[in-house]
């Protein structure tokens, strides 16, 4: 009995080894098929690689690639352009690989029509372009908002014929009012009123206001001022303020538009201008970074009197003039970097300094009208970031420009101030009727 039970050990444990074996082998076997089928199909594609480069390598068919990508290329190619700050008309065409000749051709047809000088920062210029010819075929050039220069081709392909685009334009006037909450710009824009009638509020009261200190939470502004809008009362430009009011710590300050003697300036209810002999800040949308006194130099690292004031700014920043003088300085000047002076009568004289550039129409000699722009911020000389360093000399010595008291401007007499008495009135009423209707 016990060497049946052995036997039959002995005959399972053959089976198994059996059983094992054939497994092995069968997958050692597929295995070897595995391998064998990866190295072919690689070869082929190795093969296919190898045929495909030797294809594109082809003399004949890159040309015939290249002819066909070419033939893809649009022959009149139109070309919508924004104007950046400091370019010239000439350079940007230019820049487009437009032929010298071609260029030339147009800046004189256009020189005869407009002022290029004029041609103010995004400003959209707009062309048609013949690629193949290397001519442009049509331009747009903007005069203003509701006027356009377009110049075609004439049929000798030598010259440009000109003509003009006019929009009729409607004139309305609305009337905004609002309470500042964080800031003027922010307010008024949540009011829906258009940046340049922000500006040009800020620039009315800009002889009298720091709108970074005097402003706070509460205060109340009332702009009365026109729109234009075409045929079909689309919106497409501001106008003139006709009437502004802020309101600083229950205080009123209003000042009506008024024409005179063909000049143009806002007044008070007393016919007094806004106008002083100097802008308090000649910079909007700036930070008082460094008051006029005593400081620690951030270059020099030592204590020393500071004799102007620093309105920090983004680079670029408009610098206006502020007042009315002859430039007397326009170049560098040593740690002030590019700086202008100003000469404003035979007491008072104005510097600005660590400008990134003059503005076009600045140089030794020229005259200049209060808040004319006369420069950008920058960073030139000594300094350690993009602000204006501002002085106010008196009589040969620097003064703090922020507590300086100047006398306001003119005050309109006889009949003119009978003239702005009924203009006032007129737009006391107007105001009226639309608050009124509203």
């Amino acid at each position: 009995m016990l060497m049946i039970i052995k036997n039959l050990k002995s005959f399972n444990l053959k089976q198994r080894f059996y059983k094992i074996n054939i497994e092995f082998i069968f997958l050692l076997i597929l295995l070897i098929i595995t391998l064998v089928s990866l190295n072919f199909y690689n070869s082929q594609k190795d093969l296919k690689i190898e045929k495909w480069l030797n294809f594109l390598d082809n003399s004949y068919l890159k040309k015939t690639v290249d002819h066909a990508l070419s033939s893809q290329k649009p022959r009149f190619v139109e070309v919508n352009y924004t104007i950046k700050l400091g370019e010239k008309l000439k350079n940007v065409l230019i820049n487009y690989q437009i032929p010298d000749y071609e260029v030339n051709r147009l800046i004189d047809t256009l020189s005869k029509k407009t002022n290029l000088k004029n041609l103010k920062t995004n400003a959209q210029i707009k062309f048609l372009y013949d690629s193949k010819k290397n001519e442009i075929i049509k331009f747009i050039y903007p005069i203003s908002k509701s006027k356009k220069i377009v110049l075609t081709k004439s049929n000798n392909k030598q010259d440009f014929i000109s003509s003009e685009i006019i929009t009729n334009l409607n004139k309305r006037v609305i009337f905004k009012e609002g309470q500042i909450k964080q800031s003027l710009y922010k307010s008024a824009v949540s009011q829906n009123i258009q940046p340049n009638t922000i500006v040009q509020f800020a620039n009315i009261f800009g002889f009298q206001v720091d709108f970074q200190r005097d402003i706070r939470k509460n205060d109340t502004y009332q702009i009365l001022y026109e729109i234009f809008e075409d045929d079909k009362g689309n919106f497409f430009n501001t106008g003139k303020i006709i009437f502004a009011n802020l309101t600083l710590s229950s205080q009123e300050n209003s000042f009506y538009k008024f024409n005179y003697d063909n000049k143009e300036d806002y007044f008070d209810k007393n016919g007094k201008s806004v106008r002083k002999a100097l802008m308090k800040t000649p910079i909007n949308g700036a930070r008082l970074s460094s008051p006029f006194g005593m400081r620690k130099h951030p270059i020099d690292g030592f204590n020393k009197m500071h004799k102007g004031t620093d309105f920090a700014a983004p680079l670029g920043t408009p610098i206006m003039a502020s007042g009315d003088g002859k430039v007397v300085r326009a170049r560098w000047c040593g740690g002030g970097g590019n700086c202008v002076k100003i000469k404003h009568n035979s007491s008072y004289s104005t510097v600005y300094a660590h400008m990134s550039k003059f503005a076009s129409s600045i140089f030794e000699g020229a005259r200049v009208k209060q808040g004319q722009i006369i420069g950008f911020v920058g960073s030139t000389g000594k300094s350690t970031g993009p602000h204006l360093h501002y002085e106010v000399i008196f009589n040969g010595k620097r003064i703090n420009s922020q507590t300086l008291k100047l006398p306001s401007g003119k005050i309109l007499k006889n009949k003119n101030r009978e003239l702005f008495e009924v203009e006032r009135i007129k737009i006391d009423v107007l105001k009226s009727e639309i608050l009124f209707n509203n």
